[in-house]
């Protein structure tokens, strides 16, 4: 059996179909305008911003498309929602570049300028869950947090690692999921490669793939509803997580479900504007609204 989780998952799946190789070609080159560089725009102001799983210290990090959000916007509260530096991927082989740097300094530098940083670890950087309740360079550690947004709901705010049963499979299973992994994000970064030599903007092979894989998208679908079910039972309005590599925006039984998204696959975040409007936008060469919530109220698509 084959076998890939996203990133920090264990998913079985079972073998892609209907993926021709041209059908493939043709999904990685077309229906895309040229576009070479990421253009930094005048600084968008939030209310808060939401980042997860962005892996520093693995060399599948969108680090670029992740300074130049960082230097875009400006916001009163930003959370790191888990998986911020990648120490599972730094045991196996020291990796630490000037973007990564970079991005840290830049993280660093909004925290003296005033804005309060929440920091709540997940699974890859877990050993930082011991200094949960204290604070570091005005990063505020916790292990979970309450946001409480401009119209008085109420959202928890957590990596969702602890809900990820498949973590506790056999070692055996792990190790093979591992290592599709690795080969899909080896092929990820090689085709990023390529397109920007050809001019084009940032695409995911592994969600590609992810999305058209049916045991991968119900195990999506079952985490999202464990964790709005338990969000529920806690009294919260809605929940904000990472962890999965799935930025998402529904109701799911009445309970908000964000997902803000990864910075390896799919360079998204989650926003909540001055007005109380949330959104989940994808960030690369192109900005765009995936989802937004106003009200309580999920829309998708939206024009940007």
């Amino acid at each position: 059996m084959l076998a890939k989780y996203c990133h920090e998952m264990v998913i079985p799946i079972t073998p892609v179909c209907h993926i021709s190789l041209l059908g493939l070609v043709k999904r990685l080159f077309m229906g895309y305008l040229p576009m070479t560089t990421v253009h930094n725009l005048k600084p968008l102001r939030y209310r808060a911003i939401w980042l997860s799983d962005v892996h520093l210290g693995y060399r599948g990090c969108k680090a670029e498309y992740l300074l130049n959000f960082l230097k875009s916007t400006e916001s009163e509260v930003l959370y790191l929602v888990g998986d911020i530096i990648d120490l599972w991927s730094m045991k196996r082989t020291m990796y630490w570049p000037q973007m990564h740097i970079n991005i840290i300094r830049t993280i660093l530098g909004k925290a003296r300028h005033g804005t309060k940083i929440i920091y709540i670890p997940g699974n890859h950087d877990e050993q930082i869950r011991d200094f949960t309740g204290s604070v570091f360079g005005d990063i505020e550690i916790h292990d979970e947090y309450i946001h409480v947004a401009l119209d008085g709901k109420r959202f928890r705010i957590l990596h969702g690692d602890i809900y990820d049963v498949l973590m506790k499979c056999s070692g055996l299973k792990s190790s093979i999921g591992n290592k599709a992994y690795d080969l899909i994000m080896f092929l990820n970064r090689h085709v990023y490669k390529l397109r920007q030599a050809f001019g084009f903007p940032y695409w995911s092979l592994a969600s590609f793939l992810k999305y058209r894989v049916k045991d991968a998208v119900a195990h999506i679908q079952k985490y999202e509803e464990i964790v709005a079910a338990d969000t529920k039972k806690l009294g919260f309005d809605g929940v904000i997580c990472g962890h999965i590599h799935h930025a998402a925006m529904r109701d799911v039984n009445g309970v908000i479900y964000c997902n803000d998204g990864d910075w390896v696959e799919h360079c998204t975040a989650l926003v909540e504007h001055r007005s109380g409007r949330l959104e989940l936008l994808h960030w690369s060469e192109k900005q765009e609204i995936l989802y937004a919530a106003q009200a309580g109220q999920i829309q998708r698509p939206v024009a940007a």
